[in-house]
């Protein structure tokens, strides 16, 4: 038998390494990880994918034989963060982001520094959230409806997460159903947002229910109406948006895990089945619970074909609404 030339011994060497990924690991998953995890998120600590992934973080560690390194990387409505887990060849980083990073961002950023199409593939959608509309109690709205009908009168502030963020395009995707409009003012994170309110600073916002339910449970903030096509478990009194004001409404949005294009897909559907296992587990499926977060746990497929329909809808609010932000 002939032995194989040394240039091809190369060459293939080099294309198992494609996108820095070990060649081992192209053939076995169960080799995955040989070192630390990152998973990178493109919010403040705090927000509910933080809260998400600090919850595994300690059964992935124990599960993988690795520490898993967190990493807070903020700014751009996640593009930052997105961008450097898009550029990473280690086969060893993931991006735990809202899912508006990947549905909503290209549609309003023409210079994003990646393509969420070519550059990342999602591993799961780790859990689905709402939207909780509130509002300051000196407002003086009662629920959704009075709220939309005192915009057509009076000027009204709400604040968001951050332009292009879940609770900003829930907003505007209210406002253009409804026709009406109110002042928008981002902050930096849900939980910055919400204190604002709470404070007074600005009247109303639309932000994760996770994060302002202790505020309207203690009497801070009134609950008008929640985003999702079905109420909260953990606020059941409170209306959807489409029982109140906007037959029809759903803004649902989902907690992701994605991971860099050029990791193999064995690894890929391991990291998936690991995490989906920990997620459907009773202790973890509790404390998202009650959190307000709804363990998910699709597959690599089934997340991409819901990216994909969420990206059209949120594009047809994005021309609607004529927004863009570069």
């Amino acid at each position: 038998m002939k032995t194989c030339p040394r240039f091809l011994l190369h060459a293939a060497l080099a294309l198992s390494l494609a996108g820095g990924v070990p060649a081992a690991l192209a053939q076995d998953a169960k080799a995955w990880p040989q070192k630390p995890v990152r998973i990178i998120l493109p919010t403040p600590p705090g927000a509910p994918v933080d809260l998400i992934v600090r919850l595994l973080q300690p059964k992935l560690q124990a599960l993988w034989g690795q520490p898993v390194v967190i990493e807070n990387k903020p700014g751009a409505g996640g593009n930052i963060g997105a961008q450097e887990v898009a550029r990473s060849s280690d086969g060893h980083t993931l991006l735990g982001a809202p899912d508006t990073v990947v549905t909503v961002n290209p549609h309003l950023y023409k210079k994003l520094g990646f393509d969420p199409a070519k550059d990342l593939v999602p591993v799961t959608y780790m859990a689905s959230f709402n939207q909780m509309l509130v509002c300051h109690p000196r407002a003086g709205f009662g629920n959704a409806s009075a709220l939309l009908k005192a915009t057509r009168k009076e000027s009204v502030t709400y604040a968001s997460s951050g332009p292009g963020g879940p609770s900003h395009m829930a907003m505007e995707m209210l406002l253009a159903a409804a026709d009406v409009k109110m002042t928008h003012v981002p902050y930096r994170g849900p939980s910055p947002a919400a204190l604002d309110i709470v404070g007074g600073q600005v009247q109303c916002g639309f932000i994760a229910s996770t994060v302002v339910l202790p505020f309207v449970k203690d009497g801070r903030l009134t609950a008008l109406a929640v985003s999702g096509a079905t109420r909260s478990p953990q606020a059941p009194s409170v209306p959807t948006i489409a029982e109140d004001a906007v037959a029809g409404f759903d803004a649902t949005f989902f907690e992701t895990l994605q991971a860099p294009a050029a990791m193999p897909r064995a690894v890929v559907e391991k990291i998936r089945d690991d995490v989906a296992k920990l997620l459907l587990s009773a202790d973890i499926k509790a404390r998202l619970q009650e959190m307000d977060l709804t363990a998910v746990a699709n597959t690599p497929a089934e997340a991409a074909r819901r990216s994909g329909a969420d990206s059209a809808k949120w594009g047809r609010v994005a021309t609607l609404i004529n927004l863009s932000l570069d």
